[in-house]
């Protein structure tokens, strides 16, 4: 019988605070030991709730990025084109800073026509619509929607690993240059933009 407060959602919970003390790398880190000992109970115990790790990792990818899109829509709420794309930028950065053990679980791809990545494939279509929407202001080609996302996702992601591994050593302001690159990258999808 299942510990009384022991759920699947308790078990993902305890993971989302450990992936999270761990920093950067602790997504990538966890264990099912781990999570058993910060829930004070065996690891078999938890079996009752998860199947293996790789699930446990996914519904910390799942949670992690459902908690990210809601970020996204609230930033980019009323805003259009380079105004929600820096609001979406500032807000990925942002999670990334509060919750870096869960900003590296919403990297992880889902494996596309595997049910069990089900959720994570609709919760990361759902973040991709928000982004998405953004970039409807720049009327870009339907074949260009895609290389944009992954422009401003690739400039978002490097300069946020970056920052968080301690990669700027540099006295310089951070946010100018977070400001700078995303400037740069709004030239660039403009660029994609039929004249």
């Amino acid at each position: 019988m299942p510990r009384a407060g022991l759920s699947r959602a308790a078990v993902t919970a305890v993971a989302l605070d450990l992936v999270d003390a761990g920093g950067a790398a602790g997504f990538d880190r966890l264990t099912l030991a781990a999570v058993a000992s910060s829930a004070g109970v065996a690891v078999p115990s938890l079996y009752k709730h998860v199947a293996s790790l790789d699930d446990l990792r996914r519904l910390v990818a799942t949670e992690s990025v459902a908690e990210l899109t809601r970020m996204l829509a609230a930033a980019t709420i009323g805003r259009s084109g380079g105004d929600a794309l820096h609001a979406a930028a500032d807000a990925m950065r942002a999670f990334a800073h509060a919750h870096p053990g869960r900003y590296a679980a919403t990297q992880v791809a889902p494996r596309l026509g595997d049910d069990a990545d089900a959720e994570l494939a609709q919760r990361a279509a759902e973040a991709l619509a928000v982004l998405t929407a953004a970039l409807r202001a720049f009327d870009l080609p339907e074949d260009s929607t895609v290389d944009a996302l992954r422009m401003l996702r690739s400039a978002i992601h490097g300069f946020v690993t970056l920052e968080l591994g301690g990669g700027f050593g540099l006295p310089d302001d951070l946010d100018r240059s977070f400001r700078f690159l995303m400037d740069g990258v709004l030239r660039g999808i403009e660029s994609l933009t039929p004249a």
